[in-house]
């Protein structure tokens, strides 16, 4: 089933020219099913990537899954159209009377400062706990993932003396857990971070579970009131060049830095990366639409506040 989207949304074209399906506003109309209302909260700075990378992952599902972005109100994003964020994007303010199936809050470049330091800290708190009687199931995106970990929980996270860099095994934990449905015992997964919530910190919380985690980068995957709340501290969205784009980026500007770690065919930069973690990335989303999601949400979208 498809992606319901704006007719005239960029990433639209890309998507379909990858055979993905996706439908506008007017044909979704045409057919008898309720789609999956999803909230997608973007504090990327390249927000049309951080779309598109994200549309690819919840394409293979087959329930209709209709993306609402949002933006926080309280930063200006210097790299993004302002033009297509005026066209495409709402608010807080628009939908903080809406309820929504679930949404995805995306990590943001601002892990080297502490969460009362980035300027849109007191608007994300009001999105996490509006987020509690307003969606089913919320999927926090690496320092989304430790700024969640932090409010709700207090678990801290910590500067890294290294950035963790690269395409990285994790082994599962606790496999019969629907998030994990058909994953192998191990797997690869992409991180790009200055910073994490530490693993060992996380045990010590009974509040939360962990599904997935990495000898070299440490808490990758874990769940929180049954669900209601996942955790990835890592980035399974990235396309094949993202990590590569990133480390040209970083050497341009003079950065000392090594290149991503597992990624590069022959660990040789000039040479093509190997995209080896496509598959356990759509398993995931896939296992989070529909065990946390289409199969917990009521049909009613807006007893969601009744779930509470």
């Amino acid at each position: 089933m498809p992606i319901k989207v704006q007719k005239d949304l960029p990433a639209r074209e890309i998507l379909e020219r990858e055979n993905i399906f996706v439908m506008d506003e007017e044909r979704a109309l045409h057919q008898d099913i309720r789609p999956l209302s999803i909230l997608f909260l973007n504090l990327m700075p390249k927000k049309e990537e951080a779309e598109l990378q994200n549309l690819r992952c919840l394409s293979n599902s087959a329930l209709q899954v209709d993306v609402t972005f949002m933006k926080v109100a309280s930063h200006e994003f210097k790299n993004a159209s302002l033009s297509h964020l005026n066209r495409f994007y709402v608010e807080f303010e628009d939908i903080k009377e809406d309820t929504f199936d679930g949404m995805i809050i995306t990590g943001a470049p601002v892990e080297l400062l502490e969460f009362e330091e980035v300027d849109y800290w007191d608007e994300l708190t009001r999105i996490f706990e509006w987020s509690e009687r307003h969606v089913t199931s919320v999927m926090y995106q690496c320092w989304a993932a430790q700024a969640a970990m932090y409010y709700f929980y207090g678990l801290k996270k910590r500067n890294l003396p290294e950035k963790i860099f690269g395409v990285f095994w994790h082994e599962v934990q606790h496999r019969r857990l629907p998030i994990l449905r058909g994953f192998d015992d191990v797997f690869l997964a992409p991180h790009s971070r200055n910073a994490d919530t530490p693993l060992e910190e996380i045990r010590k919380c009974d509040k939360i579970i962990i599904h997935a985690a990495s000898k070299e980068a440490g808490f990758f995957l874990g769940s929180a009131d049954l669900g209601k709340k996942i955790f990835v501290q890592g980035h399974p969205e990235y396309d094949r060049l993202t990590l590569q784009q990133e480390y040209e980026r970083d050497i341009n500007k003079g950065l000392d830095i090594k290149p991503p770690v597992n990624y590069f065919e022959d660990d040789d930069p000039a040479k093509r990366p190997l995209l080896r973690w496509r598959s356990h990335s759509i398993n995931l989303y896939m296992n989070w639409l529909n065990y946390y999601v289409y199969q917990r949400t009521p049909y009613i979208i807006t007893d969601i506040k009744k779930l509470v």
